[in-house]
């Protein structure tokens, strides 16, 4: 690993907080501003919000269905989004707050030498260090997962040269005590409800009476030399040579159905222990036991590139000399990394999901409520999660769904007359499911979309396709899944046609030209509602298949979806938005949400419909023309996946390096919207790109593990070490002069596995596997599991060989090569394992490889057999036992 490019470094303070430097450990962030005279870390914990449990669904909400129904299939679309946006939406949701700040204020003067500041992504500790007056200043801040505090580490190089004072505030109402161990507390209360920051009211932050959600941060000093003093609420240290500050916190908060006034939990309770327990251990076991847990999680993956780079230049720099035309590809590499970096800081087992900014928000009326928004921006927080090794980074969003499944039972029933559970776009800590915007009747364009439970399904499915935990399925995703689908089920009603529609609908955020030439939102079964609904209801065929349960309701969904509508193309050549081609509203709209089954669902593929595939391309052309009115940098970091879906490695190529020219100075990114007066932080952009890079090197969501399929030109040569694949894999890849030298495949649950790439491939040895997140995973195991001398694989017993072509209508035998665009015959194998009819869908639904039937014209529409046609390259399959490694050499 590049050391010099696994930092973020500077050579100014931190003026502002868009250039502050996140640590966290899940539950407890700060912003770290590396000042000189006075030290500013701006503090967040993860379940301090507004409010309190509330029922938010609106009662009449669902007497006014029917009549809007009834407008929809009359065509009158504008007066039918009318009318629910005056009588079918609920209220705002709550907001997440910040919750203080830590403040240190230095006893020495301001004109300093060598200064440097720096976040060190490998072992999540931030350094800030300068010279005064002869002695060199160092301080060290980081936010320990094990032991549950922040640490900050101040030390003088010379002997009494440290004195400081140390002080805690809030932008909340708080007071300031004295610990019985000698520290400060802070205790504060959050409001019991606040306006969204758009809505403009003359009160905005309401508290009545003290129903707001109470909190403490408590902070102790430990100095080595010097004295210590504590009072007015400081803690003062003078003459001192070392210091350590221990901080955590805590919130009353007590579960999304528990007021946290009235059955709130002690917050001092945790607080006191954990400080007290971290105060046993030395600095030096705090950092080693904070790096050795963080690096369990962050060496797992990892990308170089032997490309150009200026990682001499401090982030800051490196941006704008990126903006100014240079090339800086190593940048590319530190995103990545930086984006594994934020979900390990801002999502952990235990706490709650990353939100619209992470874990870091320093606003009591934060962007968007800084709220769970489920229409694209939360999903591609965790699209990194599975891809990028960080699976159990992924289990917050698991808790939140179920949560929410059960306040979202009730919206299902009192808005939409309908069994499971369904939420709508907007989702606080109180798991808030009724669609909002009631008081100010806002645009149901974004406020009413109930498909937030498949999208939301979508995750647990993926966790469970890359880890194959069928215990998982079975007592977490399944239920949540079923659930989801019996809300789909009631919500679909007949077209009059034969088919089945869900509406009203939307198309997140979007709006078309009717008919009578009004503008709307609402029509029914747009093509990401169709797209959404087929893919949760073959999951969850597929789910009840595995775990021999539902037969009944699993008919139910076959027959379901086999009567909706067919993805179409419109007069544009491009994929329709909604399920007529109506014009759109705004041609550069920001969310491509009809691309859906193209990514990240797997419904569209280049192999398995080209032509939809073609249509998707199309479609995002022509929002390019217009790209410059709307598009921001969530949505480049959208388009990069996509293009690599594509395979297009230039086209994603490029809006990386958009988006790499977007961020703020500290890497995170930028809600630069024309339309904006200022700029929010959004770190979805931070995320779902550090996804899209690994969807450049490596796909698997169509049945089969694809190697370099969109490798940049820029990116000639390079190494990703520990990305997994669907089926229970791990992959290492190299490559040099654009092509594949050399690939590790590790089985974490055995199988067959099945790997394609743009040339022959063979299978060159096989033996033990390390540990995910090993220290050289060049190092290759020897037969009868043996370690093998220089790095090398064992030859296996069963090489394959280049030549071993699958010929037309042939299944390749296990471990042999099989060339794309041959067309299976009736009776052979799908890539599920089921036996296809002919011209018949495999039984499960799974996209199907090239040369396999797809699903029969009523779900995914096609029965010919599939061809990929321009597409060359060869298939490698072979069989897997769980925890050997398997080396891939071109053949």
């Amino acid at each position: 690993m590049d050391a010099l490019n696994s930092k973020l470094w500077y050579r100014t303070p931190a003026g502002e907080w868009e250039e502050a430097l996140p640590v966290g450990n899940g539950r407890l962030g700060g912003m770290v501003y590396g000042g000189i005279k006075r030290e500013r870390i701006q503090l967040n914990e993860d379940t301090l919000w507004s409010g309190h449990p509330t029922d938010g669904n609106n009662a009449e909400a669902s007497r006014y269905l029917d009549e809007a129904r009834r407008l929809i299939f009359e065509e009158r679309y504008a007066d039918a989004q009318t009318l629910i946006e005056e009588h079918m939406l609920g209220p705002w949701g709550e907001s997440y707050q910040a919750m203080g700040h830590l403040e240190i204020e230095l006893g020495h003067g301001v004109q300093v030498e060598a200064y440097r500041r720096e976040l060190d992504l490998k072992e999540a500790v931030c350094r800030t260090s300068y010279e005064y007056s002869g002695v060199t200043y160092t301080r060290e801040t980081f936010v320990s997962a094990d032991d549950q505090v922040m640490v900050v580490r101040l030390e003088a190089d010379k002997p009494g040269k440290l004195s400081l004072e140390a002080s805690l505030n809030s932008p909340l109402p708080f007071r300031v005590s004295r610990r019985s161990q000698g520290g400060i507390l802070l205790g504060g209360q959050a409001p019991d409800h606040v306006e969204p920051n758009f809505i403009q009211a003359d009160e905005v932050v309401f508290d009545r009476g003290g129903d707001g959600m109470t909190f403490e941060i408590h902070l102790q000093a430990l100095n080595e030399g010097g004295r210590l003093e504590v009072h007015g609420g400081r803690i003062f240290i003078r003459d001192a040579h070392c210091v350590t500050l221990l901080l955590t916190a805590d919130t009353s908060y007590n579960g999304f159905d528990k007021d946290p006034v009235r059955e709130g939990r002690d917050p001092g309770i945790r607080c006191s222990r954990w400080l007290d327990a971290a105060a046993q251990l030395s600095y030096a076991e705090l950092r080693s036991r904070h790096i050795r847990e963080h690096r369990r999680y962050y060496d797992r993956a990892d990308l170089t590139l032997d490309a150009p780079g200026r990682s001499d230049l401090p982030t800051d720099e490196r941006i704008k000399a990126l903006r100014a035309g240079g090339a800086d590809e190593q940048l590319a590499a530190l995103f990545f990394r930086y984006g594994r970096y934020l979900l390990i800081a801002s999502s952990r087992p235990g706490t709650q999901a990353a939100t619209l900014q992470g874990i870091w928000n320093p606003m009591t009326r934060p962007p968007w409520t800084c709220n769970y928004t489920v229409n694209i921006n939360v999903q591609m927080n965790y699209w990194l999660a599975e891809t990028g090794n960080l699976s159990e980074c992924h289990t917050p969003l698991f808790d939140m769904i179920g949560e929410l499944a059960v306040t979202g039972g009730r919206t299902a029933q009192v808005h939409y007359n309908c069994g499971g559970w369904a939420s709508n776009h907007g989702i606080d800590l109180w798991r808030s499911a009724a669609p909002s915007g009631g008081p100010t009747k806002g645009s149901a364009s974004w406020a009413f979309w109930p498909m937030a439970g498949p999208w939301l399904c979508q995750h647990l499915w993926e966790h469970y396709k890359f880890g194959g935990d069928l215990a998982f399925l079975e007592d977490r995703a399944y239920p949540l899944m079923k659930g989801a689908a019996r809300f789909c089920l009631d919500w679909l009603v007949e077209d009059g046609g034969g088919h089945l529609v869900s509406s009203p609908s939307t198309s997140p955020e979007n709006s078309f030209i009717g008919p009578d030439g009004r503008k709307s939102a609402v029509s029914m079964s747009s093509t990401m509602d169709r797209s959404l609904i087929r893919e949760l209801f073959t999951n969850c065929i597929e789910a009840s298949i595995a775990l021999d349960t539902d037969e009944d309701f699993r008919e139910s969904l076959k027959e379901a979806r086999g009567r909706l509508h067919p993805l179409r193309i419109g007069r544009h050549g491009q994929l329709q938005e909604w399920l007529e081609d109506f014009e759109e509203a705004e041609p550069g709209h920001r969310h491509t949400a009809h691309l859906y089954g193209f990514h990240p669902g797997s419904e569209i593929t280049p192999r398995v419909r080209p032509e939809l595939a073609e249509a998707c391309r199309v479609a995002l052309e022509r929002r390019a023309v217009y790209e410059g009115e709307d598009t921001i940098g969530w949505c480049f970091a959208w388009l990069i996946n996509q293009y690599a879906r594509l395979e297009d490695g230039e086209k994603a190529h490029g809006y990386l390096v958009k988006l790499l020219m977007n961020p703020f100075p500290n890497l995170l990114n930028a809600h630069r919207h024309p339309k904006l007066s200022w700029y929010p932080t959004t770190l979805e952009a931070n995320y779902g790109a550090a996804a899209g890079i690994a969807e450049l090197l490596l796909q698997s969501h169509d049945g089969s593990i694809d190697l370099l399929p969109a490798l940049p030109k820029a990116w000639p040569a390079g190494r990703i070490i520990g990305l997994r694949a669907r089926g229970g894999f791990e992959l290492d890849i190299e490559w040099t002069g654009g092509r594949l030298t050399r690939a590790a495949v590790r089985s974490r649950s055995g199988g067959e596995c099945r790997i394609r790439a743009n040339m022959p491939l063979r299978l060159a040895g096989a033996g033990p596997a390390a540990e995910s997140g090993g220290p050289d995973r060049s190092e290759g195991a020897a037969e009868s599991g043996q370690p093998a001398e220089s790095g090398q694989f064992a030859e296996s017993e069963r090489t394959v060989l280049s030549e071993q072509y699958t010929e037309s209508g042939q299944s390749a035998e296990s471990g042999h090569i099989a060339l794309t665009g041959q067309p299976a015959e009736p009776g052979k194998f799908s890539e599920s394992g089921h036996i296809a009819e002919p011209g018949q869908s495999a039984e499960l639904g799974h996209s199907a490889l090239s040369g396999q039937y797809a699903e029969s014209e009523q779900s995914w529409g096609r029965k010919q057999p599939l061809e990929d046609g321009s597409r060359t390259g060869a298939l490698l399959v072979f069989d897997t036992r769980a925890g050997q490694s398997y080396e891939i050499m071109p053949g």
